[in-house]
């Protein structure tokens, strides 16, 4: 039997972050893209593309969030009844979860997230988009969110707001953006936080 260590679990956990970080890069790199490609056979305007995908990146965390809180309610229940350990109850759950991933309903939250965009007043578009067709991205996003909770500190992306000033620690500007404009026109992909710090930068595009 494998003994339990904080080294051990340190180590783990560093590993286990460093590849979470690493799928949260190729998704902002490749399968962004690949909705985009999607959604431009619907939408022409790239800046609405781009809204879109945001909006569904921010949705999918919230939607996984929100699922990871009550799964670790109901694990940590479960473990209480019989839970011994040099660990905490807080730490088995989120061990355990990080085990048993296939015990998050992701489908549920792909629902979720559909569901929250076509209610959304940010999102200007024509009746014919089907948000489903960038499901593929919407789960990924899911999955990597729900994974992002089992992390000690866990990791988390940053709400922009349009118009916010823009923050050159925390964004890089798109190609297409006046770089000589203060303010956040709008956001195209957010930026990666723990505990305050940026991981990873997001995307914005500023114009006056």
């Amino acid at each position: 039997v494998r003994t339990w260590s904080p080294a051990r679990a340190g180590r783990v956990n560093a590993s286990h972050r460093a590849c979470i970080i690493a799928r949260f890069g190729f998704i902002y790199a490749q399968e962004r893209l690949d909705a985009e490609t999607l959604l431009r056979a619907f939408i022409c305007d790239m800046e609405t593309v781009q809204r879109i995908i945001y909006i569904a990146a921010v949705e999918s965390f919230r939607a996984a969030k929100m699922a990871f809180w009550k799964l670790k309610i109901s694990v940590k229940e479960t473990l209480a009844l019989d839970h011994v350990g040099p660990e905490s109850l807080e730490v088995a759950a989120l061990d355990y979860i990080a085990r048993h991933k296939d015990l998050y309903d992701v489908c549920q939250s792909v629902q979720e997230v559909v569901c929250s965009m076509n209610v959304n007043p940010k999102i200007p578009y024509p009746p014919e988009v089907d948000f489903f067709v960038i499901r593929t991205l919407i789960r990924e996003l899911c999955c990597l969110a729900f994974s992002m909770q089992t992390l000690i500190p866990p990791l988390d992306i940053a709400l922009g707001v349009d118009g916010e000033l823009f923050n050159r620690t925390m964004y890089y500007r798109s190609c297409d953006s006046d770089f000589t404009a203060p303010f956040v026109a709008y956001h195209v992909w957010p930026a990666l936080m723990e505990n305050g710090a940026v991981i990873v930068k997001g995307e914005v595009v500023t114009k006056k």
